[in-house]
């Protein structure tokens, strides 16, 4: 049903939702050094503060970047658009001379495969951001991807709930508004807080909110020398992925990591509907330059079911369907 034409509705005014909380005189100087760093030419904008509301957005996804945007422009948000760093671009030699390796002995907890090219496009992609936050001296942001669907009233909820965290002081480094939750009954509610619960194991980062402190964590970890999927990584950092092996490369884990309960996005799509479509699963191994794709379909981290066994998984029950590249 469309709109009525014979109704008044007032204009659209985005806004950045208070997450632009720098002086100008920093962020100015934050924006010249960050672009200092970055390929000529160049030119400084004519304002000095960029939005801070990111969306990843692949730029061969036109579909989805103009539903973000849509989305966002409907609930008066004003977001900037990040060119996803695209996995199918990216070749192995390309990607060690950025300085990436495998976490040694990293394998998906349930189909055995190791990382692939969209998993590492999509952690470069999140990792520029945190880059930016940290150059730029951004007190606290949020980030979307592009596939993200938002609950009723989701400014609202949102500007109500960091308000709340604001009037009770809680120190955080990451919130997620969306996640996959690997065992919500083992959370914790925070106190004065009832909106909000230290964020157990979780999957997927298609909406958080990260502050300064934790950008600077993050980077701080040199996470490109022992990469695994951005939203494995994240759990590690706050201390509570299950893997011991893999928290064992990464000191100091002190991410102060919480989430909104009841969550305030979730995927458009997922796995098993007929629209759903998977740029980090669908991929091919980050070493593997052959140019072929293998769907990795079933994987449990994009089914619905919030609940996942881990303990039952054999890692090695999914069976890859290859096909080329087109």
């Amino acid at each position: 049903m469309q709109a009525s034409a014979h109704v008044t509705r007032p204009s659209k005014r985005p806004s950045k939702m208070g997450f632009d909380e720098v002086s100008s005189s920093a962020c100015e100087l934050g924006v010249r050094r960050w672009l200092g760093s970055l390929p000529s030419p160049l030119h400084l904008p004519s304002t000095p503060c960029l939005p801070q509301v990111f969306v990843i957005s692949l730029a061969r996804r036109p579909d989805r970047r103009e539903r973000m945007l849509t989305s966002l422009w409907e609930m008066e948000i004003s977001g900037r658009v990040v060119d996803a760093v695209d996995g199918r671009m990216l070749n192995s030699s390309a990607i060690r001379s950025l300085g990436v390796d495998l976490l040694p002995g990293y394998q998906d907890p349930y189909s055995g495969r190791t990382l692939t090219k969209g998993e590492v496009g999509c952690f470069l992609s999140h990792y520029s951001i945190w880059e930016e936050v940290v150059a730029r001296g951004l007190a606290r942001v949020l980030v979307f991807e592009d596939d993200v669907r938002f609950e009723s009233n989701f400014r609202r909820r949102l500007e109500r709930l960091m308000e709340d965290v604001e009037a009770e002081k809680l120190p955080w480094d990451l919130i997620y508004l969306g996640r996959k939750q690997v065992n919500p009954e083992k959370e914790v509610a925070v106190e004065g807080l009832p909106g909000l619960v230290v964020a157990g194991y979780s999957y997927w980062t298609l909406a958080y909110a990260l502050s300064l402190a934790g950008a600077r964590k993050l980077l701080a970890s040199q996470p490109l020398r022992r990469m695994l999927p951005v939203d494995e990584f994240l759990p590690i950092m706050f201390d509570q992925h299950p893997n011991e092996e893999y928290k064992a490369h990464f000191w100091p884990r002190d991410l102060l990591a919480f989430s909104a309960r009841p969550l305030l996005a979730a995927p458009t799509h997922y796995a098993g509907d007929a629209e759903w479509l998977s740029d980090t699963e669908t991929s091919s191994p980050w070493d593997d330059d052959s140019g072929r794709l293998i769907s990795w379909s079933g994987s449990q981290k994009a089914l619905r079911s919030p609940h996942m066994d881990l303990d039952g998984s054999s890692g090695h029950s999914l069976q890859p369907q290859p096909r080329d590249e087109l």
